[in-house]
């Protein structure tokens, strides 16, 4: 990431063009240019195309940034999505498996790091979590991203990592359900009707109103592009949302789950 970033960095200053030039030619503030050139952030596709076309299309932006490796922890078929998140302005997640990345606190993920086959060594769960943790900041520093959970009633019920880690968990979820940017729904476990049975799922709706969606099983992830199968993904969530409980009852049974550990 340092050396793309100092690629970009070359062919703008070679253009003659300020960072917040540059900016404001492909769409993005100075302050992303600079994280971007600085290897602190995956770059977006979006950039790195528009890139192209300002900085004369030489080819170097694009055919680098398939190689491009995100910060360990990252799993190298999560990293496409995982920038994409970076600049989403839209994000709804179903889950039916276990809790989402986004909403984890820290013992709750470590539970899950310390359980991971093959095993992970102290090195290996201190880089996933800070990974996650940097993640994670996306729900608060991107105030205007509308973020929306579908989560399994059973996910808090297993009582993954024991009570004490269930009991974190919940209180975790519940404050992230105060964050105005976050709608956070239950999907009881007794449900007759239910568009989610083929598993777990997110949709991501960029600036420039594309959506994609992402679907993730034991080893890899999928990134789905194509319009039409976006939109039998969208119908899905979409029904599942008024199957779900409600933002207001969700949260009252979290509160008595949460009695109940």
């Amino acid at each position: 990431m340092r050396t793309f970033g100092a690629v970009l960095q070359a062919l703008r200053e070679h253009s003659g063009l300020s960072r917040e030039e540059f900016g404001d030619l492909v769409g993005f503030s100075k302050h992303t240019v600079a994280s971007v050139e600085l290897g602190r952030r995956m770059p977006d596709l979006v950039l790195v195309e528009r890139g192209e076309e300002v900085l004369g299309n030489t080819g170097a932006l694009r055919k680098a940034f398939p190689k491009l490796g995100r910060q360990p922890g990252l799993a190298a078929w999560f990293r496409r999505w995982a920038g994409l998140e970076t600049n989403a302005i839209t994000l709804y997640t179903y889950e039916c498996r276990l809790i989402p990345r986004l909403l984890q606190p820290e013992a709750y993920a470590r539970t899950l790091f310390t359980n991971q086959l093959p095993p992970l060594d102290d090195e290996q769960i201190e880089a996933q979590w800070v990974a996650r943790a940097e993640r994670q900041r996306l729900l608060r520093e991107r105030p205007n991203t509308a973020f929306g959970f579908i989560l399994e009633e059973h996910l808090f019920r297993r009582r993954t990592g024991g009570p004490a880690v269930t009991a974190e968990l919940i209180d975790h979820v519940l404050k992230v359900a105060e964050l105005r940017n976050v709608e956070i729904q239950i999907m009881p476990t007794q449900q007759e009707n239910h568009a989610g049975l083929d598993g777990p799922m997110q949709l991501l709706e960029t600036s420039e109103t594309q959506w994609f969606a992402y679907c993730e099983g034991q080893r890899a992830g999928l990134l789905i592009s194509d319009p039409k199968e976006v939109s039998v993904l969208q119908r899905r969530y979409a029904r599942m949302r008024s199957q779900a409980l409600t933002l207001t009852d969700s949260v009252s049974l979290l509160q008595r789950m949460r009695g109940d550990v």
